[in-house]
């Protein structure tokens, strides 16, 4: 069994509200941070635990926050990103749905470590529910003397805000979400300057996501080295992992990072393995953005190594034959579904997305969505297929944000892995949906190694 920093009380009843989550040991990381700490020695503790972002990029969490510019009598603020939109996550929604606390008291200890006297918490506008829950936390940490003016006596102050976001998934991009929160149109800004020297409102801002700001708690309480202990190389800690798709038991999870890939999808103290008794046929590990690895990819490394859940694991072998963790959106595929399908279903999303700031991003994401839907309803040509290929191409590290490179990974990764069942459709336009595409070409390593 796995060690839980984040996710150990959840099923206490009455986690969510501010007695029972002190009863567990809630606040006792502010108190610790606040009473016997400086600012510089939780930022250090976050250094030394390793932490990396947990909302896809995973950049090491003490360096950014030590990238924050401090000129004399500006504000600094700090941003929680909640605008968790990327298809297949969704564990920062179940965080601050279930223990809401646990995000709170990690907003407190981070605003302290950055010198923020107001911080955000912006939240995706489809949900409501958990934007209530969080303001009804704010409302009893500060009826309890945990936010506001002088909290414990220390001097320090501190207010946090709930912002809804709009429902666009660019404002999960940094300099979009800052754009939003100022009352603008979410558009991601050109960079430099970076949001550590110009942020929010062009002040130095740091904006982090609802997992990395809460795993701080653990990281005060117990110490950045021992944090640090916990997983492997340079993928530290616990991690959220977001389940979905062909499962017999799709749900988040806690993991140790360094866990098997094939563990994790067969055992039964995690996805219990392929429901209905079918085969795995592929896995995108990281949400809709990372590319898509067929079964014998996902479970082995290039060098015939089992494929750990870690960034360095994930990542073996670049963007050819490796993916990448991303936001721990973990989606499998049983043998019946079509890659065809569920890349122009991803296509059209980022389509959708796009917020038309750059052409390559604006251009090509509804040429991509145009091709696949030929494809997929048997009218392609086997040239549509090199002609996806250089519209991807031509997407990737051409725009002001990520959101062309999220929505040119599946479709490079697709046609790379899984070619013969684009072509396929092209060669039978008339046949069932649902016959099982590219099956014969990944027959043997498709059997599951773990039951």
């Amino acid at each position: 069994m796995g060690r839980k920093l984040l996710l150990e009380h959840i099923h206490v009843p009455g986690i969510n509200t501010l007695a029972v989550y002190r009863e567990k040991g809630g606040y006792r990381a502010v108190e610790k941070a606040l009473k016997t700490m400086s600012p510089e020695d939780v930022v250090e503790e976050v250094k030394k635990s390793g932490l990396r972002g947990r909302g896809g990029a995973g950049f090491p969490t003490g360096m950014k926050w030590s990238f924050l510019a401090k000129p004399e009598g500006v504000p600094r603020y700090l941003v929680c990103n909640g605008d968790e939109s990327e298809p297949g996550t969704f564990k920062d929604r179940y965080l601050m749905n279930n223990i809401p606390h646990a995000l709170i008291e990690g907003m407190i200890v981070s605003s302290y470590a950055l010198g923020a006297n107001t911080s955000y918490i912006y939240i995706r506008g489809e949900m409501m529910p958990q934007i209530r829950i969080i303001e009804n936390a704010i409302q009893e940490a500060k009826a309890a003397g945990w936010l506001g003016k002088n909290i414990l006596g220390t001097g320090y102050d501190l207010e946090i805000y709930v912002q809804p976001g709009g429902g666009a998934y660019i404002c999960g991009e940094e300099t979009a979400l800052l754009e939003s929160l100022e009352g603008k149109r979410g558009n991601p800004r050109i960079k430099p300057p970076f949001p550590a020297v110009a942020g929010l409102y062009g002040c130095p801002t740091v904006v982090n996501n609802v997992e990395s700001i809460a795993a701080t708690v653990p990281i005060v309480n117990d110490g950045g080295e021992e944090y640090a202990k916990i997983g492997i190389e340079r993928s530290t800690g616990t991690k959220l992992i977001s389940a979905s798709g062909n499962l017999v038991k799709p749900g988040v999870y806690e993991i140790e990072m360094g866990l098997p890939v094939e563990e994790f999808i067969f055992s039964d103290e995690y996805c219990g393995g392929i429901a209905n008794g079918k085969r795995l046929k592929a896995v995108v590990a990281g949400g809709s953005s990372v590319p898509i690895l067929p079964a014998n990819l996902i479970t082995k490394t290039i060098n015939g190594n089992p494929r750990l859940m870690t960034y360095e694991s994930l990542a073996d072998g670049g963007f050819v034959s490796g993916t990448a963790m991303g936001s721990g959106g973990f989606i499998a595929f049983d043998e019946d579904q079509c890659i065809v399908r569920n890349t122009w279903n991803y296509t059209r999303f980022y389509r959708h997305e796009s917020c038309g700031q750059c052409s390559p991003c604006r251009e090509g994401t509804g040429w991509m969505e145009k091709l696949l839907y030929k494809i997929e309803s048997g009218n392609g040509s086997l040239a549509d297929i090199d002609l996806l290929w250089d519209i991807q191409r031509r997407i990737e590290g051409n725009t002001i944000c990520p959101l062309g490179d999220a929505a040119a990974w599946p479709v490079a990764a697709a046609i790379r892995h899984f070619r013969d069942e684009f072509e396929w459709h092209i060669l039978n336009p008339g046949e069932s949906q649902q016959r099982n595409y590219g099956l014969a070409h990944y027959a043997d390593p498709l059997e599951p190694v773990t039951q």
